[in-house]
């Protein structure tokens, strides 16, 4: 199945791939995914965690297979279906689902926010839902489920720990990251680097607001001197955010990192081309500080 779909960059849309999970339906980023496969055995791996079915090596690649039914607590998958292989975070993984219904694209905009849809438990592996043909498809939050088994794929706060008693306080960082969890091990790693005034917001519309409000007062290049955006957010995506603040004659200027589990090839060259300062793979916290050092010194001479 071909899941190479060229979106044009900053347009705020996004395809979903549709899959199903017994009666449910669920739905993944397709710039996630690298393929997909019938069912294959596994070589189950001893002392493994028990959503982790085991791995298999197609084309000379290791890949852990993962059944996402057991991680839903829908039950144990049965051996048919098919295997959707994704990469991100730089790693390659496999998801064990029953059948794939389609594609659809859809816009940022129309991605409902999990809040009182989804039961508390549901929400926290949810990063939205969409009313599609009078039923609900809830995205995943597949970073979420992988670093609830394996904690370490998530960001490596330990990074920063030699970065600690430096002064960073007189430069805002302006945050848009849609993940409570994620938003705040950013926010403490960075104020446990020296930044100590970030304005934080849950979307790039939120972001993208801030940064008219300020623009507005004729203040936005004192209160952001760097803008750090994730790209799958509901309402307005980090590369829709990045289009508006590369076009804009003032907001330009700021430095922009794009911080997502998404930066592979294909993304890295969207994020160049919207004009993107640097961009970071989520697990490198302590190179996204790195980043935000060089480009704040920058931007302050530059100001000078």
């Amino acid at each position: 199945m071909d899941t190479n779909i060229l979106l044009e960059s900053g347009t705020n849309e996004l395809e979903v791939l549709e899959f199903a999970l017994g009666k449910n339906h669920y739905g993944i980023n397709v710039a996630k995914i690298r393929e997909i496969l019938q069912y294959q055995p596994v070589t189950p791996v001893p002392s493994s965690h028990p959503s982790v079915e085991g791995i298999f090596m197609p084309r000379d690649t290791m890949i852990t297979v993962i059944d996402l039914k057991s991680c839903l607590n829908l039950g144990e998958q049965e051996e048919k279906g098919l295997f959707i292989i994704t990469n991100f975070n730089k790693l390659n993984i496999a998801f064990h689902v029953d059948e794939v219904i389609g594609i659809h694209r859809v816009s940022w905009e129309e991605i409902i926010k999990p809040d009182a849809t989804l039961s508390a438990s549901d929400a926290s592996i949810s990063t939205g839902v969409i009313k599609m043909d009078n039923k609900l498809v809830i995205i995943l939050d597949f970073e979420s489920i992988v670093s609830s088994i394996n904690p370490e794929t998530g960001l490596r706060v330990n990074d920063v720990d030699n970065m600690i008693e430096r002064d960073r306080s007189e430069s805002p960082i302006l945050i848009a990251e849609d993940s409570p969890l994620l938003s705040k091990l950013i926010t403490d790693c960075l104020r446990k680097a020296g930044y100590q005034k970030l304005i934080v917001t849950t979307n790039g519309q939120e972001a993208w607001d801030k940064l008219c409000e300020f623009k507005k007062e004729g203040t936005v290049m004192d209160k952001v001197h760097c803008i750090i955006t994730d790209i799958e957010m509901p309402l307005m995506d980090g590369h829709r955010l990045t289009k508006l603040a590369k076009s804009d004659d003032v907001i330009q200027k700021i430095p922009l990192i794009i911080f997502s589990s998404l930066v592979n090839e294909e993304m890295r060259r969207k994020g160049e081309s919207l004009g993107a300062d640097a961009q970071l793979t989520k697990p490198e916290i302590g190179q996204l500080v790195d980043a935000i050092d060089n480009l704040i010194e920058q931007y302050l001479q530059k100001k000078k």
